[in-house]
């Protein structure tokens, strides 16, 4: 199952919610962990969006550069 961005902010922002209401230092700590965690995944889900539209936007490209030499 592939995780949305959406999904993953949401974990984060839950996370930084829980961070933000903490008394005890080690389950904030434990928090911004978490919440910096799902940030990265999230960014990662963005990056490879963003890869996967760059390489159709190439294949593309090269197919119509192919086509028209022809």
């Amino acid at each position: 199952m592939a995780l949305s961005y959406e999904f993953l902010i949401e974990r984060a922002e839950q996370a930084a919610q829980e961070a933000a209401c903490c008394v005890l230092e080690n389950v904030r700590a434990r928090a911004l962990r978490s919440e910096k965690a799902w940030r990265s995944m999230a960014n990662q889900v963005l990056e490879v969006a963003r890869n996967r539209e760059l390489a159709q936007h190439e294949k593309l490209a090269a197919s119509h550069l192919l086509g028209a030499s022809q």
